[in-house]
């Protein structure tokens, strides 16, 4: 029998597609089917890798790990990585295709559907049903031609669409009737239902609300979803989630300083240590100094290291980075903020706009060399204090230089890994996923809390994972989804 399929469409950004979709890939296996998720397109810097090689945006793995199965390349066969001034890097079925500006992605679009409908195909064929999420806003009508990523799937796939709009920005009647109203007849007629999430308060007063939508669209009202405020515990995909208010922590004893700049990649690096309640993890964006009682400062990744080190400077993170060290601080750089730290990062191809070099922060002797290959595996060794350490590397060039011959980690398969200064002080590694390795992170904050005892993060995730599963169940009719779904 055909796998069956269901598309969840956003009225906008940051609906909380993802969440839901994750969400109910946990609740539909934990029924006992056999789910994958899909996301024809993607645009995010926060990507992971996949057990065959490749990458895909951050998540779709966490919804692959909801629904219990391996996180693939076909889950999400287009991955744009924005970057400065050229536009993005173009990651097809999880290795790069090339690089495109705005406009020139609009004209290869139709070339990368044969990529999507050959994996969603794939899922099919192993699925009893295919969870598919859309990207952005499904009224986008300036963007319609050639879609891939919204209804130009739903309709090329013949996937029936549940329309998500977000009550907690305000709005949400008009942005699910008006976009019933702007889009084209024919995918207005795709879409089936509708849900509301982020809702707080007393949910009889939206009844009518509810009511309203449904008659103004003719579409079914399958849920009002509360906001689920654990949803900070699993790793983010947008980089909005970075602007996210976080509970208070009267327990903390470790504050740690990371500087967002402007192309931050990969920053689920930092979930773990946010989830901790004694670690104050302070997110500072330019216009702000660093604050000067930090025990650590982290540098994370980056898609464009070179605009990134630039704007470091323009904000003066620099000058508060050497006062820090000079306070007795310590600084982490991963991946792009490795890179950072050295003496220099050389573009000789122009990977990330014109070619060239620029001078790093020289707190490590180290140069780093930008090149078009990409290296995407999972790592396993143990660390320079002798902890076992299990991660991944996604990164694009070479670093080398004296520091690398006091390396952070020794692998189990490679040479040495990273580099630190002669104190110690300033450390730098491509591996990411550091932090979710709890002995890592035990050891990373026991250096500033004398033996901090940690979270078990892994299966905090999985409760987290559990509870949205529920939560959904019990505020979505979830019966009714999977007999709209084809």
């Amino acid at each position: 029998m055909a796998a069956r399929a269901l598309m969840f469409q956003g009225t906008g950004s940051d609906v909380g597609k993802s969440l839901i979709v994750a969400g109910l890939c946990r609740a539909l296996q934990t029924r006992g089917m056999k789910v994958m998720p899909f996301k024809p397109q993607n645009m995010s810097n926060n990507a992971a890798v996949t057990a065959d090689g490749g990458e895909i945006g951050r998540a779709q793995a966490l919804q692959a790990r909801a629904a219990r199965v391996h996180p693939s390349v076909h889950m999400n066969p287009v991955l744009l990585k924005p970057q400065s001034e050229i536009g993005a890097q173009v990651v097809v079925q999880g290795r790069v295709y090339g690089r495109a500006t705005a406009a020139e992605f609009q004209l290869i679009k139709p070339e990368l559907m044969a990529f999507v409908q050959d994996s969603f195909a794939r899922l099919k064929a192993e699925a009893d049903i295919v969870l598919v999420e859309g990207a952005g806003s499904a009224s986008e009508i300036n963007l319609r031609a050639g879609d891939i990523a919204n209804m130009g799937f739903a309709r090329a796939a013949n996937v029936p669409v549940v329309l998500i709009g977000d009550i907690d920005r305000g709005g949400v009647i008009a942005s699910l009737v008006g976009t019933k109203a702007v889009i084209d007849a024919t995918d207005a007629a795709l879409i089936k239902a509708f849900l509301v999430n982020k809702f707080r308060g007393d949910p009889e007063l939206f009844a009518n609300g509810m009511a309203l939508i449904a008659e103004a669209t003719g579409w079914e009202a399958l849920g009002l979803i509360p906001f689920f405020s654990d949803a900070r515990l699993l790793p983010a995909e947008d980089a909005l989630a970075l602007t996210a208010e976080r509970p208070a922590k009267p327990e903390a004893r470790v504050k740690i300083a990371v500087p967002v700049l402007p192309h931050i990649a990969n920053f689920d690096d930092l979930d773990p240590l946010d989830a901790e309640p004694a670690v104050d993890l302070v997110r500072v964006r330019p216009g702000t100094a660093l604050p000067g009682d930090a025990d650590l400062i982290i540098l994370p990744g980056s898609k464009a290291t070179t605009a990134d080190l630039a704007a470091l400077r323009d904000a003066g993170f620099d000058i508060d980075i050497v006062a820090h060290l000079r306070r007795g601080g310590s600084v982490l750089g991963l991946c792009g903020g490795y890179q950072m730290l050295g003496r220099a990062i050389h573009d000789p191809d122009g990977i990330e706009g014109a070619a060239g070099s620029a001078s790093g922060l020289a707190l490590l002797d180290v140069e780093s060399t930008l090149s078009a290959e990409k290296r995407l595996e999972p790592v396993e060794g143990v660390t320079f204090d002798g902890v076992p350490v299990v991660g991944y590397e996604m990164h694009m060039g070479v670093t080398d230089g004296p520091d690398r011959a006091t390396p952070f980690a020794r692998l189990e398969h490679g040479p040495p890994e990273g580099a630190m200064s002669a104190d110690g002080r300033a450390i730098g590694t491509y591996i990411h996923g550091l932090f979710a390795d709890d002995r890592q992170r035990s050891a990373w904050l026991g250096r500033f809390a004398g033996g901090l005892a940690s979270i078990a993060y892994e299966p905090l995730v999985d409760e987290t994972l559990d509870r949205l599963a529920a939560h959904l169940e019990a505020h979505v009719d979830v019966d009714r989804l999977l007999r709209l779904s084809r």
